[in-house]
């Protein structure tokens, strides 16, 4: 099986792209040229801000699969259908768990009750609000998650990449990923205690009462 693997050398990128190929499957990874490729793959050089300026070159490989790990908005949802249209099986794209209801409660932009816990994948909702960071704050993590756009959010992606008629979609929405090379480090303060051999390790109230979720995936069409 042919998989394209856009973003394949940042922080999830090249684990995806490991197991795909240990996995025997055929991998090019797309990405900026920046860091080499995981052993194994090929690569085809280009912007993910600007997919179209590939076209020909995405086109021409006709993956079976095109697993997009840094999709950041509607608009790059929107351009990545139009180019594999025809030429994909279906599209995988990593979305995030920020697209439940829950979390905008957390960032107090959901009126109304809490969400019944735990969350699940089928029956609890999801945001009515969009764009849940505020622009000040997309833009500091602009500064230290390249790929991300201005228009940041995971709802909009999930509607293009499950919507389309003619390609089939499929969503993974991620729980908190932490781990080598991460760039926003979330849990360096935990670890590096622990690493210091540090006795005792403190805790808000609030942050050892908080939980994260597991992941899920959604699927348009035939299940991959």
């Amino acid at each position: 099986m042919r998989v394209l693997v856009i973003g394949g050398t940042g922080f999830i990128g090249p684990h995806i792209t490991r197991e795909l190929i240990r996995r025997d499957q055929h991998v090019t990874v797309f990405h900026r040229g920046r860091t080499a490729v995981p052993p194994g793959a090929l690569e085809i050089v280009g912007d993910r801000q600007r997919l179209t300026e590939s076209v020909d070159n995405l086109r021409a490989l006709a993956p079976d699969v095109v697993v997009d790990v840094v999709l950041s908005s509607g608009r790059q949802a929107r351009e990545l259908m139009k180019v594999f249209r025809g030429h994909a099986r279906r599209v995988v794209a990593l979305s995030s768990m920020d697209v439940y209801r829950a979390c905008g409660v957390t960032h107090r932009l959901e009126e109304g009750p809490l969400e019944p816990l735990p969350l699940r994948e089928e029956t609890s909702a999801l945001r009515t609000k969009l764009q849940t960071y505020p622009p000040a704050q997309v833009q500091v993590l602009r500064q230290i998650v390249g790929w991300l756009d201005e228009e940041y959010d995971k709802i909009p992606i999930e509607r293009e990449i499950l919507g389309h008629g003619e390609l089939p979609g499929t969503v993974v929405r991620l729980p908190m990923v932490y781990g080598p090379r991460d760039p926003l480090h979330r849990f360096h303060p935990i670890v590096k205690r622990i690493v210091d051999g540090r006795r005792a390790i403190p805790f808000s109230a609030e942050m050892a009462q908080w939980r994260a979720r597991k992941g899920s995936w959604r699927t348009s069409g035939r299940p991959p």
